[in-house]
């Protein structure tokens, strides 16, 4: 499991916490939260691809006169080390970025129950980067291990809009050479592919087409409906590795009740500190399942 920050979630923030009171002059604790816990939510995990606050691997937000402080959790204490440290680094750039945190408050992520959590939580508080936290352990840096998990994410995005259009009857296999970004309806779902192109460094143009490679070439005639089949082998694989995560995370922490797993909020800055939790968001099957066009290539 990993982590990417991106510029814009493809998921419903996460609802605020009740409002709180706080002295007269100063940001509320709400509206602190509520941005802290939308700053956690454009933090992506590229292998699933969806935010670390619907994966439920948000464990704890603690707004203090300070700062804040973040715990994070993963579903196994054994979850790769390189994608566990993604997950902090980028979770804590993107708090960074926080009005009334970035260069003012102090920000602190910390990864919890990871047999790597020593390590990597001391790296992070001293900025060491990865190559620096695991030293001799890291044989490279982690921009082509996130870049392959970008692309991954684009062709899984690309092939939820192209089975749109598909089962809406608004073109045939084909037809698909020629679908530009254009014709594709306005929606989450064709926001959530333009956002994956601008992360791989493609063009979102309306003219841009929509079924092309990693590297933006387009794919030839006779090669769509294999290159189809694999876009969604990688979206199901994508789809279910989620599911299996959320499993796992449930019965780590929530006795195995997938609806138990929650982030708590806590706010000690102002005289009269609180505490609340927020349930996790769930992921939606596949919209189109019941109405897969045929793929094969005689079509």
């Amino acid at each position: 499991m990993s982590a990417v920050a991106t510029s814009a979630s493809p998921v419903s923030p996460v609802s605020p916490p009740a409002t709180r009171r706080q002295a007269a002059g100063t940001r509320s604790g709400a509206s602190l939260a509520h941005d802290v816990l939308e700053a956690l939510a454009t933090v992506m995990d590229p292998e699933l691809d969806e935010p670390i606050t619907g994966l439920g691997f948000v464990r704890s937000v603690a707004l203090h006169p300070a700062g804040v402080t973040v715990h994070l959790r993963l579903p196994t204490s054994f979850c790769s080390p390189n994608f566990a440290y993604l997950m902090v680094s980028d979770a804590q750039d993107a708090l960074r970025r926080v009005r009334g945190l970035g260069g003012i408050g102090q920000v602190t992520v910390l990864l919890d129950d990871h047999h790597d959590s020593d390590k990597i939580n001391a790296g992070i508080a001293a900025d060491a980067g990865y190559l620096g936290t695991f030293g001799a352990e890291a044989e490279e840096g982690l921009d082509e291990l996130r870049l392959t998990f970008q692309r991954k994410a684009h062709t899984a995005a690309m092939e939820r809009c192209v089975m749109g259009v598909l089962a809406a009857g608004s073109a045939r296999v084909e037809d698909l050479g020629h679908l530009t970004l254009g014709d594709l309806p306005a929606g989450r779902t064709k926001e959530a592919l333009l956002r994956r192109r601008t992360d791989i460094g493609l063009g979102v143009a309306p003219g841009e087409r929509v079924v092309v490679n990693e590297r933006g070439a387009a794919v030839p005639d006779e090669e769509l409906p294999l290159r189809l089949r694999l876009a969604t082998s990688v979206r199901i694989s994508i789809e279910g590795n989620a599911h299996f995560c959320r499993g796992l995370l449930a019965t780590r922490y929530a006795d195995g009740d997938e609806a138990g797993i929650t982030t708590r909020i806590t706010d000690t800055t102002s005289t009269t500190s609180t505490t609340s939790t927020t349930s996790t968001e769930t992921s939606t099957s596949h919209p189109l399942t019941a109405r897969r066009p045929n793929l094969d290539p005689k079509d």
